[in-house]
């Protein structure tokens, strides 16, 4: 069996491409230029399910067919992999990545996974040897922690990590003194508290001001600072032959023309996202 590369996506939820500009990090960039690119989805779901059928966030090229860019764009897997004969046709039926991975190429598959919208028990769970909810949501050192390599087969690590998603906190903060915004925390389990009667209660509240907002986003950047020393431990623990990608699943807002967060949003902010990849040296 040929020896493909190890291959690692991590994923900082809710991180826009301007904060992690912002944020200026050192050691993620030995993988490669911070290219701008666009995902699929503007929420955690849906663009983790477009990530893991290969679908990478995109970049936005004129003059060229939809086609044609997925045709060049899937042949990078390639390099990814260390392969040679990998193209979309390659997907084909399950058209999803772990799958082909494990099945194909005999990649042992890892996912761990930050967001309970990714929990085990949801479809994205397909295919993988290992699929784990951490049990802090901001806690991307004890992901890298527990990641193993084997000797006989390749590995495939998906990483979806927290810090980056409201409330924008690193692991040593109490979760007491993290800011507080008057319904994001705890969308389901208080989403049922809005009916009455079979009826939506409307809330009329104020809408954040431009002071906290700014704090709000200082936080995302300061938390891609944090993160840039936990990745030179991911480097520190991976064997040589690993390709690694980093890059978001969706943006986020922070007030520009109206807007918070991210989800039901058509802006550009939360479309846009980091992309850098490269193979360690």
């Amino acid at each position: 069996m040929p020896r493909y590369n190890n291959y690692i996506i991590v994923i900082f939820d809710s991180c826009r491409y301007d904060s992690f500009l912002r944020a200026s990090p050192k050691v993620m960039t030995r993988l490669g230029q911070v290219e701008q690119r666009w995902s699929y989805a503007s929420w955690t779901a849906p663009s983790h399910y477009n990530l893991l059928m290969g679908l990478l966030p995109h970049s936005s090229p004129r003059g060229v067919y939809a086609s044609e860019y997925y045709k060049r764009d899937f042949l990078k897997y390639n390099e990814r992999f260390g392969s040679a004969d990998f193209a979309f046709k390659s997907l084909v039926p399950r058209m999803y990545l772990p799958s082909f991975l494990k099945d194909k190429l005999g990649y042992e598959t890892h996912a761990k996974v930050s967001l309970p919208v990714l929990n085990p028990k949801t479809i994205l769970n397909t295919s993988f040897d290992s699929f784990k909810l951490m049990e802090k949501h901001n806690d991307m050192r004890a992901m890298v922690r527990e990641m193993t390599f084997s000797e006989e087969k390749p590995s495939f690590y998906l990483l979806n990590v927290g810090e980056t998603h409201y409330p924008y906190a690193l692991p040593d903060e109490p979760p007491e003194t993290w800011p507080k915004v008057s319904g994001v925390h705890g969308v389901f389990k208080h989403l049922d508290e809005e009916i009455v009667g079979g009826q939506l209660v409307e809330r009329q509240e104020a809408f954040f001001d431009d002071e906290k907002l700014r704090m709000l986003r200082d936080r995302q950047i300061e938390a891609v600072r944090y993160l840039d020393r936990v990745v030179e431990e991911l480097f520190d623990r991976v064997p040589a032959n690993t390709y690694i990608t980093i890059t978001a699943d969706h943006g986020e807002l922070f007030g520009e023309d109206g807007f918070f967060g991210h989800g039901p949003i058509q802006h550009e902010k939360v479309y846009e996202v980091p992309f850098l990849e490269g193979k360690l040296r």
